[in-house]
């Protein structure tokens, strides 16, 4: 009822013009009461000289706040500046006042008007010491009024340097929440014992579930700029478990004029409780690598693509082409690169299966590097459609590697993934395929570099497990998983970015570059950190549903498959897979049947030869699992490829 009164009633009766009259007032208030002070509170002084002065003190006062705009600042909001204004304002009135006694003086303009040192110096404190006391009490006692009817937020700032002190500031300066900093957390041991504006620093260890219930804390505000260390990264790990709220603030260079904003203070995402370093790859050449080319993106519209493109436009390019066939998603990129104001760009709606329409775009636009995005990902669909897989994976990369020799392509960078390795569905089989495709192409006589990047899951993706839980927490739960053991590698949009990116800069040729991505991460362990972070428990709010393996569904992924070993890179991230040798001439044979006997769509038909091209590929949990207990080819296979005395993709 008060609040709403206040917030309603407030604005009228607190205008700027009502704040002139209240200082105004006080300041004859306050020479009133220096009078008083100068004859030690005796009436014994010539009220005649007070009469005269106070008007003349008024109309001073009234010129200094209208200069100075002291009046304009809402009390309520009451800061720095407008402490500073005040100050402004308090000199301008003592200053003009010894102008008019001066001028006065030299003049005798009015008989005997006089006003004593002491009198003008005492008033000048005692001017700023009352305007600002008015304006801090206000602005406490509407902030109690506002909060007294809601109930307290008791938060722990994680961080006590200079980050966690203004992070303190930007919360108690708050009117629009009730917040009380309880304590404060700090690594650092020098620190803990002390305190910050009465909350007490302590340690970790401290920061426990006993302290959380004791005090009732809601909340807990990561106050470190760089939580890039892997040791704070498994410390946000266990607070998540303890409070039902965990926000962080924004890294440095992301503050507003070095001050860290309330709204700035985000949620903790799951980016942020991986628990390793983030991967920066700090390489000067990468942007003369690039100075001046002309780069074609293909999957431009997806995750990947779409970073790729983001981060291409910020080096000094001459030409980005952005390839997709999703015209919706790829419409909304050139949107995207419009408003930046990017102009070095061609968004082209292109199916990489179309060989006319492929060789037709290289031809224009000769190429220096491209970046081979586009490809079918999801395992499942996958498993179903083995006809449309072939014919993106593995066709479509066979059509664009063919233009890239053609036209004299320097750089052919496949994104590939963890799946391709000991694949165990048809999609990680079809991407394995490509990586072989590549490598075949790479060891003839041509001038063209065929390089592939692999990695693990990209978290926020399309298609990936993270938007999937936030649609289930949308709808109320349970969040699904298909095995309480089956872990992944995970990996942000822009670190996988730069490993395609590095790859493209550093690639001499056959190689295949992955990261160190730190330890699997559980799917069990990330719902139920989803859920934590929405402010939900599980399984008291959320429950977590177990599905089973989904068709060519893996427990675990690996990055390295039987028989390769490493090789290090410049970076202790990066390192090079050292392939054992393969017939790689007859694996490109099989690999062009591959691509003709899928244009009959047998499923049985076209996975058998991908298992004849790729070994290793051992289906499971899939319709596919009897075809490796038939060791046997079957001979209609060899016999209709025989029988073909056509190439479809010949003159296309």
């Amino acid at each position: 009822m008060i609040n709403n009164y206040l917030s309603l009633h407030l604005p009228k009766y607190a205008s700027k013009w009502m704040v002139l009259v209240m200082d105004t007032t006080l300041v004859l208030l306050t020479f009133f009461i220096v009078y008083f002070l100068r004859f030690d509170f005796s009436l014994n002084f010539d009220f005649k000289s007070l009469i005269i002065q106070l008007p003349v003190v008024g109309v001073i006062a009234v010129a200094s706040f209208l200069m100075t705009g002291s009046y304009k600042g809402i009390i309520r909001y009451t800061g720095l500046r407008d402490l500073f204004k005040v100050t402004l304002a308090t000199g301008c009135i003592t200053l003009l006042t010894v102008g008019v006694v001066l001028i006065n003086k030299g003049f005798n303009l009015v008989d005997n008007f006089t006003i004593p040192k002491y009198i003008i110096i005492t008033h000048a404190f005692m001017n700023f010491v009352a305007l600002a006391a008015t304006r801090l009490t206000f602005k406490l006692a509407y902030k109690y009024v506002m909060s007294d009817l809601r109930l307290t937020e008791r938060i722990v700032i994680y961080g006590a340097g200079d980050a966690g002190i203004m992070t303190y500031n930007a919360l108690t300066n708050s009117l629009k929440q009730n917040i009380r900093v309880i304590a404060f957390i700090d690594d650092n041991m020098s620190k803990v014992g002390s305190s910050i504006n009465g909350a007490p620093i302590m340690s970790r260890k401290s920061f426990n579930e006993n302290f959380v219930s004791r005090y009732g804390i809601s909340e807990v505000i990561i106050a470190i700029p760089d939580t890039s260390d892997s040791s704070l990264r498994k410390s946000i790990n266990d607070i998540v478990e303890l409070v039902p709220k965990v926000r962080i603030i924004p890294p440095v260079d992301e503050w507003i004029n070095g001050q860290i904003s309330l709204n700035q203070i985000k949620q903790v995402r799951l980016e942020d409780l991986l628990e390793r370093s983030p991967i920066v790859i700090e390489n000067p050449n990468l942007i003369d690598d690039f100075r001046g080319k002309t780069i074609i993106v293909t999957g431009a519209a997806g995750s990947i693509g779409s970073e790729l493109s983001r981060q291409l436009l910020h080096f000094n390019i001459d030409k980005l082409i952005c390839l997709d066939i999703a015209e919706s998603a790829l419409y909304n990129l050139q949107q995207e690169f419009k408003r930046a104001g990017r102009n070095n760009f061609k968004a082209i709606v292109c199916d990489v299966r179309d060989n006319h329409g492929i060789n037709a775009i290289l031809a224009h636009y000769r190429p220096d590097v491209i970046f081979h995005a586009a490809a079918y990902k999801h395992v499942p669909l996958m498993e179903e459609n083995p006809y449309e897989a072939v014919k993106i994976n593995v066709a479509g990369t066979r059509i664009l590697a063919n233009a890239a020799v053609k036209y004299k392509v320097d750089k052919f960078v496949l994104v590939s993934t963890d799946k391709a390795v000991n694949p165990t569905n048809v999609m990680g089989a079809t991407k394995r395929v490509a990586e072989i495709f590549i490598s075949a192409l790479q060891r003839e006589s041509h001038s063209t570099k065929f390089v592939t990047t692999r990695f693990g899951n990209v978290l926020g993706s399309n298609g990936s497990v993270i938007p999937l839980f936030r649609k289930q927490l949308e709808l109320g739960g349970p969040l699904t998983v298909t095995h309480r053991d089956v872990t992944r590698y995970f990996m942000t949009i822009p670190e996988a970015s730069q490993l395609v990116l590095q790859a493209g800069s550093m690639a001499k040729g056959g190689e295949i570059f992955l990261f160190d991505m730190g330890e699997c991460v559980k799917i069990f362990d990330l719902a139920k950190n989803m859920i934590k972070l929405s402010g939900l428990k599980y399984p008291e709010d959320i429950d977590i549903e177990i599905t089973g393996l989904r068709p060519g569904e893996k427990l675990y992924e690996e990055l390295l498959a039987n028989g390769e070993d490493t090789l290090p890179t410049f970076h202790e991230k990066i390192l090079i897979s050292k392939t054992k040798e393969l017939d790689y001439h007859k694996l490109k044979a099989k690999i062009e049947a591959l691509c003709i006997l899928n244009l009959y769509n047998d499923k049985n038909m076209i996975v058998r030869k991908l298992k004849q091209i790729v070994p290793e590929y051992i289906s499971n949990n899939s319709d596919f699992v009897r075809l490796d207990k038939d060791s046997d080819e079957k001979s209609a296979n060899y016999t209709i490829l025989q029988s073909l005395n056509f190439n479809p993709y010949k003159g296309m």
